[in-house]
């Protein structure tokens, strides 16, 4: 209730301000657990994916914006949980596979850091691992352009990964490279496209 209050409010500013401009909305699932995934050029980007798409999105933040007892009451609230960047926080991958147990969807910027460059970073196995594990509909989601107020930001949402075959396969470090690599170049081409 929280979550459709708060974007109830929020959503119209969004549209005002930076008037994304949405592609491929059709290739999000309107049910099942779900993974978006996206390069991350602002603080605003969870706020701007939140408010496009029509389902509530779990995102995984950095543990220090959880430090403020205000912050931390409402990122919980909208759904958000903690992470230790750098390292392999367990309890955070717990989070992220229980929303997907439950058929949710679980949002994450895989380089952990914002990259105002445009180039996407090397993605870690952590993403892969979580995929791998939940075995959920996985989509790219690019964010093109720059926050300006009154000017459009662009929004590709792309088709849902076929990473089917890797499912059926043990997990190894060599499997999680792949898939890695193959959610990293999936962002990409989506950018460029």
């Amino acid at each position: 209730m929280f979550y459709k209050i708060i974007r109830g409010l929020i959503r119209p500013l969004v549209f005002l301000l930076y008037r994304p401009k949405v592609e491929g909305l059709e290739n999000f699932p309107e049910s099942g657990k779900t993974i978006v995934y996206s390069n991350h050029i602002s603080l605003l980007d969870p706020v701007v994916i939140g408010c496009i798409l029509p389902r509530k999105i779990h995102f995984m933040a950095k543990v220090e914006l959880f430090k403020n007892p205000l912050f931390n009451y409402i990122l919980r609230k909208l759904g958000a949980f903690p992470v230790k960047r750098g390292t392999a926080d367990i309890s955070a991958i717990k989070n992220s596979l229980q929303v997907l147990r439950e058929g949710k969807v679980f949002g994450i910027f895989p380089e952990g850091t914002r990259n105002r460059e445009g180039e996407v970073q090397h993605f870690s196995h952590g993403i892969a691992s979580i995929a791998h594990r939940s075995k959920a509909k996985i989509i790219p989601i690019a964010i093109l352009g720059q926050y300006r107020l009154f000017k459009p930001i662009n929004i590709r949402i792309g088709e849902a990964l076929d990473v089917d075959h890797q499912y059926s396969q043990k997990s190894s470090t060599e499997l999680l490279d792949s898939m890695a690599r193959e959610m990293e170049n999936s962002l990409k081409d989506l950018m460029e496209s």
